[in-house]
């Protein structure tokens, strides 16, 4: 936060809290025609019905005094206040590294013990697997779902179709170091044409009926424009991440308009890197839980 901001921060706080202390004051005031103090007001409603001069209690008016001197007296001892800290140097993120050394010192042992079997050993361990299933659950069900199913855009971790390779390296190394996979749009190089029959192509890889025509010229154009990346069999490079366009199994959906939406405008993926919060021996774990996914 810039100095000014957290002049401006400072400032307005206290002189919300300075506000709320005359706004308390300044309606405890008695009125001039005032009614005193449990007679009626004046103010008569259905015929009958009237307003008593009922302040309220005078412990519970100190109660609001009581809040703004906690409020002055938290801002003293912890941040709340602009830059200033607090005179105890509290923090949130000083206390979650707190927490996290304290998890450390407790469980690291175990995690660091899980680390020197290997991932395949590891994933026929119902023990470890429990505990690679809760780091699963807390770090990657938010994008491939608590199944590992996965879901539109976000590969399905359960089945044997792997873009980056299947192999418990590979799987360690997209867990620690991520991935990014990016497939260029080719709209512009292809043409309307070209898409169609480029399409056409890529649905007979998989068994999918297409125009015979389209996808022979769409052949063609593949061998060109795609097999750099796909291969000339269609089946993909891992090194790459470049998918297998002959079993059927669709990261951004199988339609026929998801096919001609990849081939037109291309697709960007993202698998972030959770090396540094993670560490070595948790990943080694979390790599045995979704290897034995796909090993069962």
């Amino acid at each position: 936060m810039s100095t000014g901001l957290s002049i401006f921060v400072i400032v307005f706080t206290l002189a919300n809290i300075v506000g709320c202390y005359f706004l308390i004051r300044w309606s405890g005031q008695k009125r001039q025609g005032e009614a005193a103090e449990g007679q009626v007001t004046g103010h008569t409603w259905d015929g009958d019905l009237q307003e008593y001069n009922n302040p309220l209690p005078r412990w519970w008016l100190w109660l609001f005094y009581i809040t703004i001197i906690f409020s002055l007296v938290y801002l003293v001892f912890y941040p709340g206040a602009g830059n200033f800290q607090g005179v105890l140097g509290w923090s949130q993120e000083q206390r979650y590294n707190d927490e996290i050394k304290a998890a450390n010192a407790d469980y690291g042992p175990i995690f660091a013990a899980y680390s020197k079997q290997s991932i395949q050993d590891l994933a026929k361990d119902k023990k470890a697997m429990q505990a690679g299933q809760r780091l699963f659950l807390n770090y990657c069900a938010t994008c491939h779902g608590s199944d590992a199913r996965g879901a539109k855009g976000f590969p399905n971790l359960s089945d044997t179709d792997w873009l980056y390779g299947g192999s418990p390296d590979a799987i360690k190394t997209s867990i620690l170091n991520g991935r990014n996979g990016i497939m260029p749009p080719m709209g512009a190089a292809l043409g309307g044409a070209g898409i169609d029959e480029v399409t056409a192509y890529v649905m007979t890889l998989s068994g999918r009926e297409a125009d015979p025509n389209f996808a022979e010229a769409g052949k063609q154009r593949f061998q060109i424009l795609c097999a750099s990346c796909h291969g000339q069999d269609a089946k993909g490079n891992p090194a790459l991440g470049a998918a297998n366009l002959t079993d059927d199994i669709w990261l951004h959906g199988r339609s026929r308009g998801a096919i001609v939406e990849t081939i037109t405008k291309g697709r960007t993926g993202v698998m972030p890197p959770h090396r540094d919060f993670l560490g070595e021996d948790k990943a080694h774990l979390l790599a045995a839980y979704v290897y034995s996914l796909s090993n069962k």
